[in-house]
């Protein structure tokens, strides 16, 4: 059936007139006069009838009116654009791909932004379990966060911040009785960090150009326990300048720029375009943005760019990503 034949029996059950329903649709009598005997064929009722000078509706279409005027309130409502978004009351769950070290940097401060402004919204965060698979894509993720790489060509992408990477070991290892340079640095030994256990990566690169080589005595899937062996051990791990001072002073480890010219990360947030338009997706989107650059910056004359990375390489040196699907985050 015409769907436009719905408008038209909606005009004419109100106004009882073929002559002032053609005025009100901007069409002639005789194009409202043939759409009525489409719909009296189609119903099996008259719908109209003749009663003197004027037109009366029958029964069947009594019963019709209202039902046919809430029918076209709800489609008008299907086809307008979403309005009216109230955070206050949303209620939703969005589940965020992040690394450890990312996490535990911005959750505090995306929470306690959700639950001033949107108290009923819930988050699941991931870890890369999910690495190497179109976890966007399927929708088993609403939105990936950290170093971006190896995407689905239709995901699109928000750059957030560049963050340097920063040396770290316990407080009173030998590091740090003298000036931390290239080839004390290939000395220690150190703790690489990659899920997939990579060992190598643009820090070897980097010493490689000196002539230099470390030993990676050990490789660990996270930055959480890369920092609890640290703290144990006079093993070197790597992590985010600044992000977590008081985690670091308080498992008793000391941060030193890397002495080497390696470029900071690059993070961002990628997410799939069929959220793309969704009024609630795209706050919750904004939050996190705002949320990563809420976090401390580098300390002044901290580690800086000096070459771009590659960016099917993982960053960090020792194989790990700060974020990544290993090739599709």
């Amino acid at each position: 059936m015409d769907l436009n034949l719905l408008r038209v029996l909606d005009v004419l059950l109100q106004e009882n007139s073929v002559t002032r329903a053609a005025e009100r649709l901007g069409t002639s009598p005789a194009a409202v006069s043939r759409a009525l005997a489409r719909l009296r064929r189609a119903v099996g009722d008259p719908l109209l009838v003749r009663a003197g000078q004027r037109m009366v509706p029958t029964p069947r279409a009594l019963e019709l009116r209202e039902e046919v005027g809430a029918l076209l309130r709800g489609c008008e409502n299907v086809l307008r654009p979403g309005t009216g978004f109230d955070p206050a009351h949303l209620r939703r769950t969005f589940t965020v791909q992040a690394t450890d070290l990312l996490l535990a940097g911005l959750a505090g401060t995306l929470i306690d932004r959700l639950r001033a402004r949107a108290p009923q919204v819930d988050v699941v965060f991931l870890p890369e379990a999910l690495e190497g698979g179109p976890a966007l894509r399927q929708g088993a993720v609403d939105v990936e966060l950290g170093v971006l790489g190896h995407l689905d060509p239709e995901i699109r992408t928000r750059p957030l911040t560049r963050v340097p990477l920063v040396g770290v070991a316990r407080d009173g290892h030998p590091l740090f009785e003298g000036r931390i340079d290239a080839r004390r640095f290939a000395a220690a030994d150190h703790i690489g960090i990659s899920r997939l256990g990579r060992r190598l990566g643009p820090i070897d690169t980097a010493l490689a150009d000196l002539g230099l080589r470390r030993r990676v005595a050990v490789v660990v899937p996270s930055h959480t326990s890369a920092m609890l062996l640290a703290r144990d051990t006079d093993l070197v791990a790597l992590t985010v300048a600044q992000w977590l001072p008081g985690t670091v002073s308080a498992l008793g480890l000391r941060t030193f720029p890397i002495p080497l010219d390696l470029a900071p990360l690059d993070l961002g947030m990628a997410w799939h375009p069929r959220t793309a338009a969704d009024p609630a997706h795209r706050w919750f989107r904004d939050h996190l943005a705002a949320s990563v650059r809420a976090l401390p910056a580098p300390p002044d004359g901290g580690p800086r760019s000096v070459r771009r990375r590659d960016p099917h390489r993982p960053p960090g040196g020792t194989g790990g990503r700060c974020h990544g699907r290993g090739g599709a985050a």
